[in-house]
């Protein structure tokens, strides 16, 4: 109307609305307190839609037309979030800390590889995060709960028991069998799905064992591929130099270190005066805080 110097009676004239149409200004009551009743209703029912949400209100005497809940259950974003694959095990979901001794901290994950035969195997790997040693290096064509725990507790009788044990979501790791055995006797942290590195130190083992063993091997049974992986397992532990342990062996670091730094295990700092702490969990209460 402006550009055209026109005025309002006289361009509703032209456009053919009543100028009582065009200063109409929607005069709408404060919904204030249906949007709270509504957010609450909605954080203790978070399943509802809005349909059910909607009755609720109803019983409470806030009736109102369905579309109007509609809108305002829109406007308050209380739309319910579609359910995305299977349930998961929640574990620990506290930061973890860079473990600073031994049985601090042990990963846990599947290799997969195949036999001459076409048949697939796996490899159940477990690492300590602290001296970066091997503990099993379990090969089957069937892993399941059950045998995990069983094979944890073979290494947990010769090593030890762990403060907290790191590992992604699979069916085997989540199963009731793996909970129950872990329930009150260690943190167990699943790391976010589909984010591998938050389990850096099992990953980079991995690599190391599919591209120094197992694609340099063709095996011709599952007797044969426990041979080969078992030797490769003492030869990585007790003879192969690691890049980040100062050139040292696991085993070599674990034996030096003593539960210090890296230094004292390069002998560019001075040793601890006090003993070299047991295998197993830490009974300190700062030692216990660093690697929760």
């Amino acid at each position: 109307m402006e550009g055209h110097g026109l005025s309002q009676r006289r361009a509703c004239r032209l456009v053919g609305i009543g100028h009582s149409t065009l200063r109409y200004e929607r005069q709408r009551a404060s919904d204030e307190a249906v949007r709270k009743r509504l957010r609450e209703l909605a954080a203790q029912r978070r399943r509802f839609g809005y349909r059910r949400l909607g009755w609720l209100l109803a019983r409470e005497g806030q009736v109102m037309n369905h579309k109007k809940v509609y809108r305002l259950y829109r406007e308050e974003r209380l739309m319910v979030r579609r359910r995305g694959g299977r349930k998961r095990a929640l574990g620990s979901r506290t930061p973890m800390m860079v473990p600073a001794g031994l049985n601090q901290r042990w990963s846990l994950d599947f290799v997969s590889d195949t036999l001459a035969d076409g048949r697939r195997f796996r490899v159940l790997c477990v690492l300590d995060d602290f001296s970066r040693e091997c503990l099993a290096a379990v090969v089957d064509t069937s892993l399941g709960g059950a045998r995990v725990v069983r094979e944890l507790e073979t290494v947990v009788n010769q090593r030890g028991w762990p403060h907290t044990i790191v590992s992604d979501n699979g069916t085997e790791l989540t199963s009731n069998a793996v909970l129950r055995w872990a329930a009150e006797r260690v943190s167990w942290h699943y790391i976010q799905p589909g984010k591998p590195v938050q389990n850096a130190f099992i990953e980079s083992f991995n690599s190391k064992l599919r591209d120094e063993c197992l694609n340099e091997h063709f095996f011709f049974g599952l007797a044969e591929a426990r041979h080969l992986i078992e030797a490769w397992r003492q030869d990585y532990n007790q003879l192969r130099p690691h890049s980040s342990l100062g050139a040292l062996a696991p085993a070599e670091y674990a034996n030096r270190q003593g539960g210090g730094p890296p230094e004292q295990a390069q002998g560019s700092a001075a040793r601890p005066l006090a003993p070299r702490p047991a295998w197993g969990k830490t009974s300190t209460p700062d030692s216990t805080h660093r690697c929760a």
